[in-house]
């Protein structure tokens, strides 16, 4: 089994693959002051309540992109299934990169790609991947299968965070689609404004980034992240949407790196 584990700034998403298929996957609150003891303990927890044997896990696969939280993950890994950790970077990612500085795109944008490329990719068009998390991010990949770089918005979550903060008189509201456009109270406003602002911003940058890229087929369109689904029923703009992108890149990424883990990651910890 390959455990593939996505550090997020808001959540850990972790997912057991058997093969290509992912079998278990967990969502877990990334809490930083969290020690890699809790962690063994709150794993080896999940583990238990779905019958798997931990001795099971041949090799872990990480992407982070919170670095103070990246060891304690590591040190845990060790703790729980005696095994080093591959952290995916864009040294071992395996896609060509054209960003200024490769090394700060961020893990999950980076496997994100390499998991469209190889579910959607393979024909003449460019693909722009949107992933809605803490941050909404828009990553495109050339036709010939480049990472060329992409755009970063404030996720619907900050949006909402930053009207409660600043703005005196309006509450927190949750996120979802309203039933109508105009709100009739403040709350119902508030919620028309996030949730079809967030549409109209993917329509509108997605436009955008078709119409930069050119080409007699326009880029495909793959989403991922909490509000994937329900943001892609609201527009044509989205082709597809790929829950677990995320893990299935990372999975790629192992596999990538099959002949460099040798006497590395993968292998029990000393």
């Amino acid at each position: 089994m390959l455990l593939a584990v996505d550090i997020g700034n808001t959540n850990i998403v972790l997912g057991i693959f058997e093969g290509e298929d992912l079998t278990q996957s967990w969502r877990l609150a990334t809490l930083q002051e969290r020690t890699a003891d809790e962690l063994r303990v709150l794993v080896g927890r999940l583990f238990e309540e779905r019958h798997l044997d931990m001795t099971g896990v041949s090799g872990v696969v990480l992407a982070s992109v919170v670095p103070p939280f990246t060891s304690t993950v590591t040190e845990m890994v060790r703790g729980a299934f005696g095994r080093e950790t591959l952290a995916i970077d864009a040294t071992n990612v395996g896609l060509p990169i054209e960003y200024q500085a490769p090394g700060d795109v961020g893990a999950d944008r980076l496997v994100n790609a390499v998991a469209a490329l190889d579910e959607f990719g393979g024909g003449a068009r460019p693909i722009i991947v949107v992933d809605f998390g803490t941050a909404t991010t828009f990553d495109v990949i050339s036709a010939e299968g480049t990472y060329i770089g992409g755009v970063i918005c404030p996720g619907v979550e900050i949006s909402a965070d930053a009207l409660f903060q600043r703005a005196a008189r309006l509450p927190r509201v949750d996120i979802g689609r309203p039933e109508q456009l105009i709100g009739t109270s403040t709350v119902g406003s508030m919620r028309s404004g996030l949730f079809f602002g967030y549409v109209a911003m993917v329509e509108g940058i997605v436009a955008r980034l078709r119409a930069e890229l050119g080409g007699r087929e326009p880029a495909a369109c793959v989403a991922t992240g909490g509000l994937a689904s329900t943001i892609a029923g609201e527009t044509g703009s989205i082709d597809h949407v790929s829950p677990n992108l995320t893990l299935h890149g990372l999975r790629l990424a192992w596999n990538r790196n099959e002949t460099t883990r040798e006497g590395g990651a993968g292998t029990p910890a000393s």
